[in-house]
Parts: structure tokens; sequence; C-alpha cells
């Protein structure tokens, strides 16, 4: 039986509108932008994968006008990056709890698909960094993130956009306890989602 269409870049989104905001890391763990099952994400790591993205963005656009419009336009793409890196293990934990699996061939399958609609490995690479905010290095991992979704969903017996696949996902956040440096915001379990935290007073540093 032809197994049912997976959708694609499900845990990916193109807003990367929200400001940066500062403060104070956390006294439990700090160092920390995040905290995922005890385990930390750091804040090298995360400033690791901006800069990744800033260099991918450099690269394709050299003209010094043009790639200030294409920070100004992408945002925080720091607290966009800790998001991301949280869903990543979030998705990991509920997957491997479901006994999900991921082959090699599976996400190479998902790589000829997708280069054939964009436009060859160019396009596919393209499209990632500049709708997504993932960089070339990244393409394999998040490949491989989309096709870990398609098969919980599959084994949900739903579609990646629906209540049930959203449930799985709150219950793996709740499950692992999710904590992020407040410069971050905070995270909503039942969204898996990071949220804005409301504090005027705190400085703007990347509008």
């Amino acid at each position: 039986m032809q197994r049912r269409r997976r959708r694609t870049a499900l845990l990916l989104t193109a807003a990367f509108a929200a400001p940066l905001l500062t403060a104070c890391g956390t006294e439990a763990h700090p160092g920390a932008a995040a905290v995922v099952g005890g385990e930390r994400i750091t804040q090298a790591q995360v400033e690791e994968r901006v800069r990744e993205v800033r260099d991918a963005q450099r690269a394709v656009v050299p003209d010094d006008e043009q790639y200030r419009q294409v920070v100004a336009q992408s945002g925080s793409l720091a607290r966009f990056t800790v998001q991301s890196m949280v869903v990543d293990r979030v998705l990991h934990h509920a997957a491997e709890e479901a006994g999900v699996t991921v082959t090699p061939k599976e996400v190479q399958d998902l790589r000829t698909n997708l280069e054939r609609q964009l436009g060859g490995e160019k396009g596919l690479r393209n499209t990632w960094l500049q709708q997504y905010g993932v960089a070339p290095a990244r393409l394999e991992e998040n490949l491989r993130l989309q096709v870990a979704a398609g098969e919980l969903a599959q084994r949900l017996g739903t579609e990646t956009d629906s209540p049930a696949f959203t449930k799985a996902l709150a219950d793996a956040s709740k499950d692992l306890g999710v904590e992020l440096n407040p410069r971050y915001g905070t995270w909503d379990a039942d969204k898996s989602a990071r949220v804005d935290l409301k504090t005027p007073w705190v400085r703007d540093v990347e509008a």
C-alpha cells in the first residue's frame, strides 16, 4: 500500500520577526539558552547556529546593502533558533517513545523529492535557508526531522497539522520538561512553542 504523502517543513516557520530581549541567564543553569530533559542547550550552541545561518546568507547575498536587508527581514534569528533546537529534541523524544525509526533511504527519498520540486540541490538549500533559517550544514538533520515527524503522524493515524499530532508533541514537552532562558521567553508545553515574555521594561536589542 502506498504511504500517505508526508508534509514537509512542518516544524519550520518563516516568522523571524520577534525582537531579541536582553535578560540575565537563569541562576540554576548558567550559560544555558534552554534546558530540555535535564540537558542544556548552551548559549554557545545557539550562537554557533546563528553564525552558520548568517555566514550562509552572506555567501548567497554578497552585496552589503542587500545583506543588511536580509538580516533585518529575518529579525530575531536567535530566538527562532532556540525554538527550533527545542522542538528538535521534543520531536525526537515523541518519535522515540512511539518506536519511530528513520532510515537513510527515507531521508534521501525526501531530499530527492524536494530537489525535484525546488530546482535541484541549490534550490533546496536556498529555500531552506531563506524561508526557514536552516543553514546548508544542518539540512540533512532537518530533513531527518521532517521524516521522523511524518512517520510519527502515521503511527498516530493522523496528519502533522492535526490536534492528535500536537498533543503528542505536548506530551513529549511535558515529559521532558522545558525551561527557557528568560531572554528567549517561556515555553508553552501545550503548543510546543516559545512564547514571548510580556516584560516592557526589557530592552529590545535586535528589532
